[in-house]
C-alpha cells in the first residue's frame, strides 16, 4: 500500500505512475481525495516477483521529498489482500445528509447509526459548492454523501434511527440501496399543492368565496390522514358553489413557486427526465405551473364551471391517493420504464400511495404522519434537494 499526502499540486499522479511504470507494477486499487487544498492518495500496487523494489522505493520517496509530500509504504499480505477481495460481494448503500449546514454533531449522531448496524463507510463526499462563511445561513445548501458497504443487522431500526436523528438534530438522512436504478431515474412526479408550490390551491379559492376558514380546518384533517380524502374533497368543494371564474387567473399568477422548484425542473429537463403533475388540486393550476415550469405532464381534477360560475363539482374522477398511484404506473408504462426508475414527491397522507410505488419516494416538507411513512424525506432544504439524492453535484447543475 502506498500512500501519499500533502498539498494538492499539478502533476502529481503522472509523476508516481511514471516510476511506478518502470517498474512494470499492477495498480489493484487507487483513490484520491482532495479537500481544502491538501490531497490524499493512496494506491494498493502489486509488485513483478522478479522486480528488485528498492530502487522503486527509493525513487518515490525521492520523488516526495522534491514535491514536499509525505510518503508512506505498508506491506500486505496474502491473506490481507484476499479478505478485501472476498469483501466485494456485501452490499452497498447510498446515505446522504442535507441540512442548510452541516456540523460535526450531524455526522457523528449518523456515522454512529451506521457503525451500530456493522456497515463500513468506504467514502465520503461533498455534493454541494463551496460556502463562504459570511453567507445567510437560511440560504445556504449543504450535502454530504457517503457510501457504505456490509450487510445491516435491521434495515428498520437503521430507518427509525435515521428518522429520529432528523427530527432532532433538523437534518435530513436519505438511504439508499445502491443498485442501477438510483442511477438510471427517468420520471418525476410531483403532487402540487404545498408540494411545488407554497399553498393550498382550494384554500385559496375558499378565502375568495367566503369560507377560507372551515375549508382550511377540511384540508388540514385531510393532509394529516384523520379524513378519507374523496369525503373531505367533496365536502371542500361544495362550499365554493357559486365562485366566480375570474378568480381562478388571479391567483394562478399569484401562486408562490416552492423553493428550489425551478432549479430543480430546469436540471431535470436538461438531463433528460420527463416530469409530472399528479395532483389532487385542480388542472387549471397544473396546466398554469405545466407552461411556467415547463412539466410534461399534468393530471388532476377538472373544476365545472357553468355560466362563469363555480358549481362545486368536478367533472371526471377524483384524483386521490390511490388514482395518484394507478397514474404514475401508467406513466412508467408510457414511457417504456421501470418503476424503480420513478421518483414521487408529495406532502400529504394522499401522497403516500404513490412514495410507496415510485423506486424513489420523497415526503416533503410533509406531516409527521406522511414523513414517518415514506422512506425518505426532505424538511431542511428547498426542492432541488432532490438532486443530491439522485448523486448531482452543484458543479453538475445548471443554476
Amino acid at each position: 500500500m502506498l500512500k501519499v499526502s500533502g498539498q494538492d499540486q499539478i502533476g502529481l499522479t503522472a509523476a508516481m505512475s511514471q516510476i511506478l511504470a518502470e517498474s512494470s507494477v499492477t495498480i489493484l486499487d487507487i483513490g484520491q481525495s482532495v479537500i481544502h487544498d491538501q490531497v490524499s492518495l493512496g494506491m494498493l500496487v502489486q509488485l513483478p516477483e522478479s522486480e528488485d523494489s528498492a530502487h522503486m522505493l527509493k525513487e518515490l520517496l525521492f520523488q516526495a521529498h522534491e514535491r514536499d509530500l509525505q510518503v508512506k509504504f505498508t506491506p500486505v499480505s496474502d491473506q490481507a489482500y484476499q479478505e478485501w477481495v472476498n469483501q466485494q460481494g456485501k452490499d452497498r448503500f447510498v446515505l446522504t445528509i442535507l441540512a442548510r449546514r452541516i456540523n460535526a454533531v450531524h455526522l457523528n449522531h449518523v456515522s454512529q447509526a451506521v457503525s451500530e448496524q456493522n456497515l463500513n463507510i468506504q467514502n465520503i463526499s461533498r455534493l454541494t459548492g463551496r460556502v463562504a462563511l459570511d453567507n445567510d445561513v437560511d440560504s445556504d445548501k449543504a450535502c454530504i454523501e457517503l457510501t457504505l458497504q456490509g450487510h445491516p443487522k435491521s434495515l428498520e431500526q437503521l430507518r427509525a434511527r435515521f428518522l429520529q436523528i432528523s427530527s432532532e438534530l433538523d437534518v435530513d438522512v436519505a438511504f439508499q440501496v445502491d443498485s442501477v436504478y438510483r442511477r438510471n431515474r427517468r420520471l418525476v412526479c410531483f403532487d402540487m399543492d404545498s408540494t411545488l408550490i407554497e399553498a393550498e390551491v382550494i384554500d385559496l379559492l375558499a378565502e375568495a368565496a367566503g369560507v377560507g376558514d372551515e375549508v382550511s380546518r377540511i384540508t388540514e384533517e385531510a393532509m394529516q390522514g384523520k379524513l378519507d380524502f374523496q369525503q373531505s374533497f367533496r365536502r371542500r368543494m361544495a362550499l365554493l358553489k357559486g365562485l366566480d371564474e375570474s378568480v381562478l387567473s388571479e391567483i394562478a399568477e399569484q401562486l408562490p413557486i416552492t423553493e428550489g422548484a425551478e432549479r430543480l425542473i430546469r436540471n431535470l429537463k436538461a438531463y433528460g427526465y420527463k416530469t409530472a403533475i399528479l395532483s389532487g388540486g385542480f388542472t387549471y393550476f397544473g396546466r398554469y405551473l405545466q407552461k411556467k415550469l415547463g412539466i410534461d405532464f399534468v393530471y388532476a381534477n377538472e373544476l365545472d364551471i357553468v355560466d362563469g360560475k363555480v358549481t362545486g363539482e368536478v367533472t371526471g374522477d377524483i384524483v386521490d391517493g390511490a388514482m395518484k398511484a394507478r397514474l404514475l404506473k401508467r406513466l412508467a408504462e408510457q414511457e417504456g420504464i421501470q418503476l424503480e426508475q420513478t421518483i414521487a414527491v408529495g406532502d400529504g397522507a394522499n401522497d403516500l400511495p404513490m412514495l410507496s410505488e415510485a423506486g424513489l419516494g420523497i415526503a416533503f416538507r410533509a406531516k409527521p404522519i406522511v414523513k414517518e411513512s415514506a422512506r425518505h424525506s426532505i424538511s431542511t432544504l428547498g426542492l432541488d434537494g432532490v438532486l443530491y439524492f439522485l448523486g448531482f453535484r452543484d458543479q453538475e447543475m445548471h443554476a
